[in-house]
């Protein structure tokens, strides 16, 4: 099977363990509430069990517990798990944080539900979706979780700053749904967009939002390179908000499908 693109591998999915990322990721803009009574109804079985990989600060786990009997939320970073057991329904009796890579987490299956908020893409694909379709009730869906943020005026040289900083030099565009596809390894059944929500933040929780991403690390970033960037990106806001704190506009795509076995033939993985 071919390799995953080389911006995600291991390496680069590292830097979600240092102190800056963890310190930053509260500056994502949040799920919308609407998400979670509906990722419940896509729960397979009873009792309502649902996996949530890459869980990070428990995002989804925390308030997704509210709606199920059990939620299992994994991490490779001892950090993020750490941080977020300390933030709202991180001490759920029915949330259980496991610190381990997803693909040789001891769990406790079946589960009706896995979910994947914006993780994904950093698993080994050829081990981490034939385990999830093992893992899984008959029937059951992984749930990929994507934020988009609307187009802005400065979207296109926020882009360009961000090319030009980031310490992640492999980074190439792709498509997740994709490469997933073509290696036979995910069949979408249906996916849901929630409208734009207003997320209000003020520039510098912004800029450090992007500190929380791929590449931007500031563990990783020499200190004057990482300056540089935040006067940029600084200046670049100011010079279209005019004000400390604004709005901006994200929506939440949802795709669920099911995880596919690897097909064998003749001992070798097919491609």
């Amino acid at each position: 099977m071919q390799p995953k693109p080389k911006h995600l591998e291991t390496a680069y999915a590292e830097q979600f363990k240092d102190a800056s990322v963890v310190h930053a990721y509260h500056c994502r803009p949040p799920y919308p509430d609407a998400m979670f009574p509906f990722l419940a109804e896509l729960v397979k079985g009873e009792p309502k069990i649902v996996l949530d990989v890459g869980c990070g600060l428990g995002n989804i786990a925390r308030p997704l517990s509210r709606y199920v009997d059990r939620v299992d939320g994994v991490d490779f970073s001892e950090p993020m798990i750490a941080q977020g057991k300390q933030l709202p329904d991180g001490d759920a009796p029915n949330l259980y944080w496991i610190c381990s890579p997803i693909e040789n987490a001891a769990l406790t299956p079946p589960y009706g539900l896995i979910t994947a908020g914006q993780s994904l893409h950093w698993f080994d694909w050829p081990v981490a979706l034939p385990r999830f379709a093992e893992l899984l009730v008959p029937g059951g869906f992984l749930v990929i979780v994507n934020r988009i943020f609307r187009q802005t005026a400065w979207s296109t040289k926020l882009l360009q700053l961000i090319a030009q900083f980031s310490t992640n030099r492999d980074y190439q565009s792709y498509n997740l749904y994709d490469e997933l596809g073509k290696r036979q390894l995910f069949s979408k059944q249906g996916e849901k967009m929630i409208e734009p929500q207003t997320f209000t933040q003020t520039i510098d929780d912004y800029i450090e939002a992007i500190h929380s991403s791929n590449g931007f690390s500031r563990d990783r970033m020499q200190p004057e390179k990482a300056q540089a960037f935040d006067d940029a990106v600084r200046e670049l806001l100011w010079s279209y908000v005019g004000v400390k704190r604004f709005e901006t506009a994200v929506s939440t795509h949802i795709v669920w499908g099911f995880p596919q076995r690897l097909t064998l033939y003749n001992n070798e993985v097919l491609s």
